[in-house]
């Protein structure tokens, strides 16, 4: 609740005020990010796409109290992700962005907004005061090993995976040259999404998908239309890389890993490229100054999630990369909040 400034405040105590009332909202809207997860899990976007809805009708479709969901929705007005006309409720054109589909934000705020995520958030407090990741502070176990015990939310963790890359799959491909690659080894590539669009961008070029066996075996449809250029080795990057390959991409690896484990996968990527390859690393690069940037978010992120992950400045990168041999050569922004850091070996 803001109160009024009063007439007689000065100048220093009007600004403080205002500060105050800012920082309030602020608190105040970052919890309804809940709003947006519980709207989304129960679909509502999708159920608004056709045509405006009563909270009653969409409390009827979804199981959910009709007064409840009226209050919810409602405080989603303030978002702008609907709109309130009458009785009925209709999506915004953000809204839309929640729709299923190849665009859709939605499992974005399904897996960051689910209860494991929101209490791992919770032990941020915890994790500035000993290093150690919130999310095992919260649940005792680290994220992967956490997925791997609840298949619900490794599926809704992948599904956030594959959508942030439809989106900035088309900006890498957009920003960067891959056409001079004759071989390219996507290391932890998931399913196979970025490289099923760089292969489709090169038609001269093969590809080799390199991810842990539960993860690749659900590439198939993925790689469908490359793969008769397409080679699957399941494996472990801690362990060995496919091995001869001019190029290798790794998209969104190196900050899930503190410096240690990330350069033995750099190392393990430098004892089998060939002479003259590439290294492309695609991560976002946290700048310097005061702005705010998804890299700084996303570090964050790494520090409530993950086992020493991090987002790392260029130089971070050009340090990290020297010491497993190779010499970085140039960083190359995307239209997406990734950067293309591209190394050669030393």
């Amino acid at each position: 609740m803001s109160a009024p400034i009063r007439t007689g405040a000065s100048a220093t105590e009007r600004e403080e005020i205002a500060a105050a009332q800012r920082m309030h909202q602020l608190i105040a809207r970052s919890l309804l990010v809940q709003a947006i997860f519980v709207a989304s899990r129960l679909r509502i976007p999708d159920l608004l796409a056709g045509a405006a809805r009563t909270a009653e009708e969409l409390a009827e479709a979804t199981g959910a109290q009709p007064a409840a969901l009226h209050r919810l929705l409602r405080a989603l007005t303030g978002l702008d992700v609907v709109t309130l006309d009458g009785d009925r409720f209709a999506l915004t054109s953000l809204g839309r962005s929640l729709c299923s589909g190849p665009h859709s934000a939605a499992e974005s705020a399904i897996f960051l907004g689910s209860p494991a995520v929101w209490s791992a958030w919770g032990a941020l407090g915890d994790a500035v005061l000993d290093g150690q990741a919130a999310f095992r502070h919260a649940h005792g176990a680290g994220l992967f090993d956490y997925l791997s015990e609840h298949p619900d939310e490794l599926l809704s963790f992948q599904a956030l995976m594959s959508g942030q890359s439809r989106l900035q799959i088309p900006a890498v491909l957009a920003a960067y040259d891959f056409t001079s690659a004759q071989t390219v080894v996507d290391v932890g590539g998931g399913q196979g999404a970025l490289l099923a669009a760089l292969l489709a961008a090169n038609p001269t070029a093969r590809g080799v998908l390199c991810d842990v066996p539960e993860v690749v075996a659900r590439s198939g449809p993925v790689l469908a239309s490359v793969a008769p250029r397409c080679d699957v080795v399941p494996g472990d990057f801690f362990k060995a890389v496919p091995a001869g390959a001019d190029t290798y991409v790794l998209k969104l690896v190196l900050h899930d890993w503190d410096d240690a484990r990330a350069a033995r996968i750099l190392h393990n990527v430098r004892d089998v490229i060939i002479p003259g390859g590439h290294l492309i690393i695609i991560e976002t690069v946290m700048p310097l100054g005061n702005e705010y940037h998804h890299a700084k978010f996303l570090d964050m992120n790494m520090l409530v999630l993950t086992e020493g992950g991090r987002e790392r400045t260029e130089e971070e990168y050009r340090i990290l990369l020297g010491e497993a041999g190779f010499t970085l050569a140039r960083v190359v922004p995307t239209a997406s909040p990734l950067s293309v850091v591209e190394a050669i070996p030393g």
